[in-house]
């Protein structure tokens, strides 16, 4: 486990205020935006820490980017995301996992282990969306 420093428990109380997942730039700006002289690059490095450690969660967006969030529980689980307001909701394993350990048992394979995170559109931004006039 890494000391924490001033700048570690920036980024843990930042991260716990953003709403779902946020890049390291964001979160960059948002301390900024509160007056913290924080750099970039110390951001990167105290969330990738706190990845390791199960303190936050990490997945890449569809574009690549890393994306984090305080995680809400140290037990594997998975995430069903808004691609455009960030919502997040950590959904059911179960179902995963048993598909996940089959299909690899069709190839031969053991001791799976996998990364699942589902991006799609909330309820709230499909509605946003459907009331949208077409250009």
């Amino acid at each position: 486990m890494k000391r924490n420093t001033w700048q570690r428990e920036a980024v843990r109380t930042e991260l716990g205020r953003a709403e779902g997942f946020v890049s390291a730039q964001g979160l960059h700006a948002a301390l900024h935006a509160t007056g913290s002289p924080i750099g970039l690059a110390t951001v990167y490095r105290a969330l990738a820490d706190l990845a390791v450690e199960g303190d936050a969660d990490s997945l890449q967006s569809p574009d690549g980017e890393s994306l984090y969030r305080a995680c809400t529980t140290t037990e594997h689980h998975h995430h069903l995301i808004c691609r455009n307001c960030g919502l997040t909701v950590e959904i059911e394993v179960d179902a995963i996992e048993n598909w996940a350990t089959a299909v690899a048992a069709e190839h031969g394979f053991t001791e799976a282990a996998h990364v699942v995170d589902v991006f799609g559109l909330c309820a709230a931004c499909t509605a946003l969306a459907s009331v949208r006039p077409n250009p």
